[in-house]
């Protein structure tokens, strides 16, 4: 999928922004917003043992305001503390930043406070042929094949407006393999609709699979059954909602998940079933029912719900 343009165009004015590219994101959803979810000592409670610099990734990261604001919170740096203190500060976490739209990552670049430290990239995720080569290439440079952490803060409607479900099972497949934990912001359903209704009010093409989507409804329960159940990770906290009504889930990967991985991506949009071969052995079903309603039930199991505040659902 190519890169699109945040600015320079008539066509992406306020709210028609297709990948969520939109130029002034942080003005509508401060970074605020989300850090004062996050308690303070996240990192030290996640890795109390691990050998620094930490490495996370944040996909869909816009022009950076969220990505620097989460690199101070999380290092409980003050907003005063910029290039001075980045050495550092580089000893403890090192983040790479990826967005699809290059305007929105040369901005980042030129006003980052944290240039050693945190990385910004043009990169489109979807893309394979480019993601694992880059991604593979910083990695190789801390002498890592996987990330600490990732962060895909309100990131996931658009992978799955613009590549249907079985996009969205792959993003999440892909991500999860990438990290031992994931802090993961998914928009509403309400938020899929907003976004289809600006396009069509701007005269624009609908999504290709707004109206064929079969994962809808509750999103943040969606998405924790796809990655708990079909991407082996573990729902360890909801931190509580935003003032906008989304929720902050930190999942946490349970090893190896390469069954995982193979189911997420055995997912399509015309065919919900799983092969029987690939259901646990020891899954006791009746006889008549097929797997693919196993799969479809398997989304109907609630997560545990968000609170206001920082809720703790099992230990790190």
């Amino acid at each position: 999928m190519a890169a699109p343009m945040s600015e320079g165009s008539p066509a992406l004015e306020p709210g028609a922004a297709p990948y969520g590219n939109f130029p002034n994101y942080s003005r509508f959803h401060p970074p605020e917003g989300r850090v004062s979810l996050l308690p303070g000592g996240l990192l030290r409670s996640l890795f109390p043992s691990a050998a620094p610099p930490l490495l996370g990734l944040d996909v869909g990261c816009n022009s950076g305001e969220l990505s620097v604001a989460l690199y101070r919170h999380l290092l409980g740096l003050q907003e005063s503390e910029g290039s001075l203190e980045q050495p550092a500060a580089g000893k403890d976490l090192n983040l790479l930043c990826c967005d699809i739209d290059p305007v929105l990552i040369e901005r980042a670049q030129q006003f980052s406070p944290f240039p050693a430290s945190i990385s910004f990239a043009h990169l489109d995720i979807m893309d394979s042929s480019a993601r694992e080569p880059f991604l593979s290439s910083y990695l190789g440079r801390f002498g890592r094949s996987t990330f600490d952490i990732v962060f895909c803060m309100s990131v996931t409607m658009w992978i799955h407006l613009n590549h249907g479900d079985s996009g969205l099972m792959e993003f999440l497949s892909f991500l999860s393999s990438l990290c031992k934990y994931l802090l993961i912001e998914p928009q509403p359903w309400k938020c899929y609709r907003a976004a289809a209704r600006r396009l069509r009010k701007l005269g624009r093409k609908d999504f290709d699979h707004f109206r064929s989507l079969a994962i809808n409804g509750d999103m943040a329960e969606r998405i924790t059954q796809i990655l708990t159940k079909d991407c082996t990770m573990e729902l360890v906290c909801c931190f509580g909602n935003t003032s906008w009504d989304r929720s902050l889930l930190l999942f946490k990967s349970n090893g190896s998940n390469d069954k995982g991985k193979e189911r997420c991506l055995l997912f399509r949009e015309a065919d919900l079933g799983i092969p029987k071969s690939l259901l646990e052995p020891d899954l006791d079903l009746p006889g008549e029912l097929e797997a693919s309603n196993v799969c479809v039930i398997s989304f109907f199991f609630p997560p545990a719900k968000c609170s206001g505040s920082f809720h703790l659902l099992s230990g790190f």
